[in-house]
């Protein structure tokens, strides 16, 4: 028998059984108390309580238990930072702002006043002990997340006050230490000013061209999320040498990373994944082991301070929810929601009360009295925010039906492997999200005396994919097909599957001055009747910042016009990209139309132009990290135009590093007949623009 050489004594210090019993609780304590309908978060926290040096003592609060918990909550602040719509963010910025100082004004006012007049602090102590009051930490942000509602307005508006009345409470905790010390003078105001300053141009400016160049740089997964981490705590400790308390560092590099992370990108993925499953319950567990229960019954006063702290807290949260719900005239779940995400105390509290304690502002009650403060909001924030969640979810999903039909079915055409990653990146990024279809991978093997090892070759590809495709967490269907040409054989996989819709790849290179593309794409579209998207890709799409929407005249005429327009608002909103629209003035009143219910206010500008024969507008337009989305009409269509034709080989050979995506829309029943046949651009119909352009370059 093997002699037994672990120490069962508590608190436990074998550093495997303490990581194998804290896992154990993050497991089970959701499971077992969403039976009795208590939300995960106070599971996690109660289950803090118990397990804590101020419990049972089966696990100490030691440094490396204090680490992941500090990670923890940087990675929520960064998470909130991430997730957010900045194109709502924008539009609710007002709206922010005036959430964010009634959750200020109201507490420091309420809590100042209680603090002095009730309490019998001075009015130094009484005002830091307010802003405690005043701050809060998005606690039950992970799980309203997890409902989908990270980007719905009223939590939007939310994590925005957020950052003003924590920025704000904490200038306030700076002001008052400073006081104490005799420190605030001209010089500290100049100096905290000049920090924050050069702060927030590190992050917003210096960081986002960075990442965009690292993640072209470097395509490994386990790399760029390294990085990613390191740039989160990087902005952290900046906010700490600036004056700042970290959490605002950490929602600061959420926001400059947000458009180089689309929503539904398998880096998000990984990111919500890693913060779900290991750092936020640590932060949650953590939590639950600063709260001492003993306290309330260590005298009168403990449990008097504690009391009026807690009633003052939830009471001045609630009211400027209240306040904030009548104003813009929201119904009773939102309100909730924004009362549950913004009364949970536990980051800025902590650091308010320690430095106050420290400097001989706040005496044990106080300090007692927030630990039991801190628990109570957290039980009742979460349960609001959760029961809350769950109401405006169900609202959420019964508003009317985007313009987007929900039956869209992606086939996306590869060759080769290092065409898997973009092209499914670009078919992940135009679905719909609310459609259950799996995406459709497809891969053609010529007939001949090779076709079985192209076909051995073809399922290598198409695994590939599959595994690619399902860190989008999506499902794939794989499609291996043998035909005369790959051009016949997309077109038949497609009418099989009643595709809505094919990708494919493009390099760049035409056949020869007749064709648009190559022998293969030009075959497809006349071989092929579905909306059809050609993808010349460069950059990761993330890295892109913004859109150039090239149109033909009456484009507008064109049968799938919404289904298009619809599959460019996605992608837009993956992207968080800006759009620049080139076209007539009725394609421009229709697609306004759409866009405003799809994008709403987003980001946009029109530049009114003539069609292809002012083709050289595009040319002088178009920046880096730009992807420019070209539209080209069918021949015999409304929106066909001949000089359309040069089009992709003249962009492809004078704009050569950028990203560019050439839709071709479906053919449905206008097309005529007669002049249904191969689109060829024969020398005499070479436009003086397009051959000039094509001869000499783009500067001349």
């Amino acid at each position: 028998m093997l002699p037994l050489h672990i120490d069962f004594s508590l608190p436990l210090q074998d550093p495997v059984l303490v990581f194998a019993l804290v896992l154990i609780i993050i497991l089970f304590s959701p499971i077992l108390l969403s039976r009795v309908k208590v939300p995960a978060i106070i599971g996690l926290i109660l289950a803090g309580v118990i397990i804590g040096p101020k419990g049972l003592q089966i696990i100490a609060s030691d440094e490396p238990f204090k680490l992941f918990g500090s990670v923890g909550l940087l990675y929520i602040m960064f998470m909130a930072g991430i997730e957010i719509d900045m194109n709502d963010f924008k539009k609710n910025k007002w709206k922010s702002i005036y959430f964010g100082m009634n959750t200020f004004i109201i507490p420091m006012t309420i809590g100042s006043l209680v603090g002095h007049y009730v309490l019998g602090f001075a009015w130094p102590s009484a005002i830091l002990l307010a802003s405690m009051f005043a701050s809060h930490t998005l606690l039950a942000y992970p799980a309203i997340s997890k409902m989908g509602l990270a980007k719905i307005p009223v939590v939007n508006i939310t994590v925005g006050g957020t950052m003003i009345t924590d920025t704000l409470a904490l200038l306030v905790l700076a002001v008052i230490a400073g006081m104490s010390r005799g420190e605030v003078t001209e010089t500290f105001w100049i100096t905290l000013g000049l920090s924050s300053l050069i702060f927030g141009l590190i992050v917003m400016l210096g960081f986002p061209p960075l990442a965009r160049w690292f993640f072209r740089k470097y395509d490994d997964s386990v790399s760029q999320y390294i990085f990613i981490l390191a740039m989160v705590y990087l902005a952290a400790f900046l906010a700490e040498i600036a004056g700042l308390e970290t959490i605002i560092g950490a929602f600061f590099a959420g926001l400059a990373l947000n458009r180089l992370i689309p929503h539904t990108s398998p880096m998000m993925g990984r990111i919500e994944f890693v913060g779900n499953a290991l750092f936020i319950p640590f932060f949650l567990l953590s939590v639950g082991m600063i709260v001492d229960v003993r306290v309330l019954f260590s005298g009168f006063e403990a449990i008097f301070v504690a009391i009026v702290m807690t009633v003052v807290a939830l009471g001045a949260k609630w009211l400027a929810a209240w306040i904030t719900q009548k104003t813009y005239g929201w119904n009773q779940a939102a309100r909730d929601l924004m009362f549950g995400l913004s009364s949970t105390q536990a980051a800025a509290t902590l650091a308010v009360v320690f430095v106050g304690v420290n400097l001989g502002l706040f005496n044990e009650a106080v300090l007692n009295g927030t630990v039991v403060m801190i628990l109570v909001t957290c039980l009742v924030g979460s349960f609001y925010a959760e029961k809350a969640g769950v109401q405006v979810a169900k609202e959420e999903s019964e508003k009317i039906p985007e313009v987007e039909p929900v039956d869209q079915r992606i086939l996306v055409s590869l060759h080769r492997e290092e065409r898997i990653q973009p092209l499914t990146d670009f078919a992940a990024m135009i679905r719909n999200p609310r459609s259950k279809e799996p995406i459709h991978c497809l891969y053609v093997a010529m007939e001949g005396e090779n076709s079985k090892e192209n076909v051995l070759q073809g399922e290598k590809v198409l695994e590939k994919s599959e595994k690619y495709i399902s860190t989008y967490d999506l499902e794939s269907v794989l499609e291996t097909r043998v035909d005369k040409s790959v051009a016949t054989g997309i077109a038949r996989a497609s009418g099989d599957i009643h595709a809505t819709e094919i990708i494919t790849g493009w390099s760049g290179n035409k056949t020869d001055e007749t064709h648009r593309f190559n022998d293969m794409l030009d075959k497809l579209i006349q071989e092929n009747d579905q909306t059809l998207f050609i993808y010349k890709p460069i950059h990761p799409l993330n890295t892109l910042s913004r859109i150039v929407l090239a149109l033909p005249l009456m484009a507008e005429e064109e049968d799938d016009f919404e289904q298009w327009v619809s599959r460019v608002s996605n992608l837009t909103k993956q992207l968080g990209a800006g759009l620049l629209i080139l076209c007539g003035e009725n394609t421009e009143n229709a697609i306004e139309e759409i866009f405003q219910k799809r994008l709403g206010k987003s980001s946009r500008k029109y530049q009114r132009w003539d069609g292809f024969d002012n083709f050289m507008m595009l040319a002088r337009l178009v920046k880096e990290n730009d992807l420019v989305f070209v539209v080209l009409g069918r021949k015999g269509s409304p929106s066909y135009s001949a000089a359309g034709i040069s089009i992709p080989g003249i962009l492809s050979k004078n704009l050569n590093d950028l990203d560019m995506v050439f839709t071709i829309p479906s053919r449905k029943g206008k097309t005529d007949p007669e002049t249904n046949k191969p689109d060829k651009w024969a020398p005499g119909d070479q436009h003086r623009w397009g051959y000039h352009l094509y001869r000499t370059g783009k500067n001349e």
